[in-house]
């Protein structure tokens, strides 16, 4: 099933509004702006993510909601990479458009070769890591769904064999 679209709070609606149009190419789908009678409201702002699928922006406006994190995985105390938003990428070409697109916009980003995929990262604005990927291998196979379901509830699987190769990229 394919998603519909994903909601995440921005606190600099200005800023997460170039990284997604400028620096990352979606494009601005839909917006809507709810009035509540306790005088606050909210904007939800909807980029199409190039497939249909959406990715969605709530721009708060409530003297109640004065502080809150955006930053979903530091938030709560776990590196950034942990909780992302993974993209399809097309190819190891689109990879690379991207991260030139990127680095031209004044975005550090940073290249993993994980063996079956190489995939391509960068915070947005609001702390959240966003991910660019390709197979390079298929990942759902017959032997991978068997090795998965060995692995899923293993006490200690053994580790993957495949070293992964970085490359970080500098703005």
């Amino acid at each position: 099933m394919a998603f519909h679209h994903l909601a995440l709070a921005t606190r600099d609606l200005e800023a997460s509004h170039r990284f997604y149009t400028e620096a990352v190419g979606f494009e601005l789908a839909h917006v809507e702006v709810i009035d509540f009678p306790s005088g606050a409201w909210f904007r939800h702002v909807f980029y199409d993510t190039g497939n249909g699928e959406l990715l969605a922006l709530f721009d708060i406006h409530d003297d109640e909601i004065t502080e809150f994190r955006t930053d979903i995985s530091t938030g709560l105390g776990l590196p950034s990479w942990v909780n992302h938003i993974a993209y399809a990428a097309d190819d190891l070409d689109d990879i690379e458009r991207r991260k030139l697109r990127l680095l031209e916009h004044g975005h550090d980003c940073v290249v993993i070769d994980h063996g079956s995929a190489v995939s391509l990262y960068v915070d947005d604005p609001n702390g959240i890591t966003i991910e660019f990927s390709v197979l390079t291998e298929p990942l759902v196979t017959e032997e991978h769904r068997r090795q998965a379901a060995k692995l899923v509830l293993a006490a200690r699987p053994a580790a993957n064999t495949v070293e992964p190769t970085l490359e970080f990229f500098t703005a």
